[in-house]
Order: C-alpha cells, then structure tokens, then sequence
C-alpha cells in the first residue's frame, strides 16, 4: 500500500491544480481512472477565461485566478479580444450581463455592428441577426494542456505521484483516514481523501459512505468549421450570445463553434449526438455568414454542475477526512488557480487568503453544506 499526505481522486484541472498546491504542505497523490490527464472535461473545453459566464462566486474566482495566469505569460495563455453579441430580443440579456460583469472589470464598452463586424467580418447583423453588442479586450485564451501538465510537474517535482489508468473500484474509511483501491488491484491510504472526479465525483462519494451532493453533469458539443476562404482567423475575437444560445472562437486556422448545449447526462465519455452537430451548425449560419459545406471535427464534454452553479470545495461534515472539489462546470479552467487556493486553505485549516476574501470570496459560499439548506 502507497501512502500520502492527501489522495486525490480524479486528473483533470481542479485535482491537479488542488494538487500542485497542496505538494508545498506534504505528499500528494493523484490518481486518474483514463490513460490521459483531464480527459473528460478539462481536455475539452474551449479554453478561454471571461466574465460572461457564471454566477458572481464563478467570476470573483476567474477575476483572482487571472493573476496567476498573467504572471505565467505565454507558456499558459494570450490575450484575446471577446465580443458579447444580441439580437434585438437578447438586449435586456445584454444590458443584465455588463451589468453582472461591472464590479469585476472596466473594459467592458458597447459596440455597435460595423465595429463587431470589423473584429469578426462574418458575423450576421441586422434585422433579426445581431443589433448591439459588448466589446471585451481581456479575454484569455488558456492553454489546457499546458496547465495540467504544469500542476502534473509540481506535484511529481514535490515529490508526489500523479497516476493515469487507475479506475478506482472501492473506498473506505480506516484507522488512518481513507484507503482507495485500484480496478488492478493496488491501493493507496492518506489522512485526506480529496474528491476531484468531476462527473463521477457523486459515485466516489457513495463509495466512501458519503452523502453524495446530487452533482447534474451536462453534455455539450463543440465543431470544428472551415473558415472563409483565404482567411486569417488568428485575430478574430471569442464571440458569445448574451443569452447561452451560441459562440465562436478561432482554433488552429479553423472555427469552433458550440450551440451551448446541456444535455443531462449520466457519468460517461461523452459523444456528440448528430442532432447536437446538426444544431451547432445550423446556428453557426444563423449567427454568421459562413456556410457549413462540411464540420472537419466534433466532440462532446461533461460539464457538471451543483444546484446553485457555485463549486462545493470543503470538507464534508459527515465524514472525517473527506474533503469535496467539485461542481466547476464550464469554468474549471479559467477559475482553477484560485480554486485551488482555497482548497488549500481548507483542506490545511490554515487562514482564508486575504487575497481570496478581497475577491470576494468567502468559504460559506463555497461550502459543500450549503447544498443541504433546502
């Protein structure tokens, strides 16, 4: 049996990032059921940090963790602009969202469409296309990969383990905290069992005799489209509806589009549906000008959720030890470094960061307990 100072179930950003943090105070390990790290949803999202999603406890996190991410430079992001897009019955959505992103940032500006249009030339305005919108130049694009491999390092560099291909079968509760056990046959013990498996993070906690939080994963689908021909897409903005209905970003000389789906889900490796394709492309040409002669790439992700949106990060009153990291839905990335600082205050008992209560954030808002008060 392999021990640590903390076991870690679960290889995608929020593990790895708790992780990386989490090395400075004793032995980490992580384990991670796929032969690759972030594999589910971390390795699937599109990848770029912004105020136009989530609740105020989501953007305060983005707003700390883009310290981190602006101190790493280019090894792990680039500045990009984001156009926040309305038709004319989406402007109260519109007006409602610069609003929700104010206390969070000042370089929100309207824009009128031959400004979006100039950013993003194929963009549909007019008439019952796209009549006003936000002009966002702080956006940043994140490097997925960069960052789990990034979090990986620390915590091997610290002396710890990060282990792919280890599904776990069983968890329990002993004398010296908690024992996981491998499909294979190995298993591993520490004091702290934190619970990062994403989608699974429910099942994990059933395992251990815990009260699960009633986590709700959702799939999404993204494609991949042919530019205009002769276009350099290198430059064009992250384009979003003001409402959750579509967005656009550049990707690799291509475009990625996403209809911005949920679709309850169980716990799976999740695979486009073609009526999700079909959708996302159907909405690629009624918000642009593109015509979709063929999608040169697909897929799907989990993205799952608590009932109030907020990530449940605290330790669980019903079993000793058994700390949960859970609920990032589609900001995982973009609110992991600060995430993980508060993981690290917690899982330690050490103070709360005055740098995360000046965020505005506060460990009640991120308690796992919360979900119990109704």
């Amino acid at each position: 049996m392999d021990c640590a100072d903390f076991l870690i179930v679960g290889g995608g950003v929020a593990g790895l990032s708790a992780g990386a943090r989490l090395a400075r105070h004793g032995r980490v390990i992580v384990l991670e059921a796929e032969a690759a790290l972030g594999f589910h949803s971390s390795g699937r999202s599109a990848t770029f940090s912004h105020f136009g999603i989530g609740n105020r406890i989501v953007r305060a996190l983005t707003a700390h963790s883009r310290q981190y991410f602006l101190a790493a430079g280019e090894r792990l992001c680039r500045r990009s602009t984001a156009l926040f897009v309305a038709t004319e019955e989406m402007i109260p959505a519109l007006e409602a969202l610069r609003g929700d992103m104010a206390p969070f940032t000042d370089s929100v500006t309207p824009a009128e469409p031959p400004q979006l249009q100039a950013l993003f030339p194929p963009l549909r305005t007019g008439g019952d296309a796209i009549v006003a919108g936000l002009f966002y130049p702080d956006g940043l694009r994140l490097d997925s990969d960069a960052m789990l491999q990034r979090f990986a390092r620390d915590i091997r560099q610290a002396g710890g383990e990060v282990l792919t291909g280890r599904r776990v079968s069983g968890v329990g509760s002993t004398d010296g905290g908690w024992t996981v056990r491998s499909e294979a046959g190995e298993s591993w013990q520490a004091p702290v069992l934190i619970n990062a498996a994403g989608a699974w993070a429910d099942a994990v906690a059933a395992a251990a005799g815990v009260r699960p939080l009633r986590l709700n994963p959702l799939r999404r689908t993204i494609i991949v489209v042919d530019p205009p021909a002769g276009a350099d897409v290198r430059e064009w903005p992250f384009v979003k509806t003001a409402v959750d209905d579509f967005y656009i970003l550049p990707e690799s000389g291509r475009l990625m589009a996403s209809p911005v789906d949920e679709v309850e889900s169980d716990p799976c490796d999740a695979q486009p549906e073609e009526y999700d394709v079909a959708l996302a492309a159907w909405k690629v040409e009624r918000y642009t000008t593109l015509s979709v002669a063929r999608i040169a790439h697909r897929w799907a992700g989990l993205r799952t959720f608590t009932a109030d949106r907020s990530p449940a990060i605290g330790y669980a009153r019903d079993a000793s030890g058994f700390f949960w990291l859970a609920g990032q839905g589609g900001f995982g990335l973009q609110t992991a470094p600060a995430a993980a600082e508060a993981a690290e205050a917690l899982v330690t008992r050490s103070a709360w960061p005055q740098a995360l209560a000046d965020s505005g954030i506060a460990p009640a808002d991120l308690a796992p307990e919360r979900l119990f008060a109704t």
